[in-house]
């Protein structure tokens, strides 16, 4: 079932920097903390930190729909007119993930969890 929007993800150029403040800000300690990636769990929500973000073109905070077929959902939003920002990737565990532009150029990612 697709669930919308559960996982924000901030690109961020000092993971260290952005660590400390999103640790202040959400009240709580990252769930993971990797030098790829930061994740914070805040009740059903996560907020990721992602210093590889700004080169994979993004340009601010990406959130993410969970998806149960992700090949289909990204087909469905090609048909209607958004392009591919970065193609299905599995990021680990069998969890994928992948980015559209709309038609206004903002990015929206797609997650299937595993």
């Amino acid at each position: 079932m697709d669930q919308g929007f559960s996982l924000f993800i901030f690109p961020v150029k000092d993971i260290a920097k952005a660590k400390a403040f999103y640790s202040k800000l959400l009240g709580t300690q990252p769930y993971t903390d990797a030098p790829y990636y930061v994740g914070f769990k805040v009740g059903d929500q996560e907020i990721g930190l992602d210093p590889n973000g700004h080169d994979k073109g993004m340009t601010g905070p990406v959130g993410y729909s969970q998806v149960a077929d992700i090949k289909k959902m990204l087909q469905l939003l090609l048909d209607a007119g958004a392009q591919v920002q970065q193609d299905v990737t599995d990021v680990g565990g069998g969890k994928l993930i992948a980015l559209v532009k709309d038609a206004d150029s903002n990015i929206i990612g797609l997650m299937q969890l595993p």
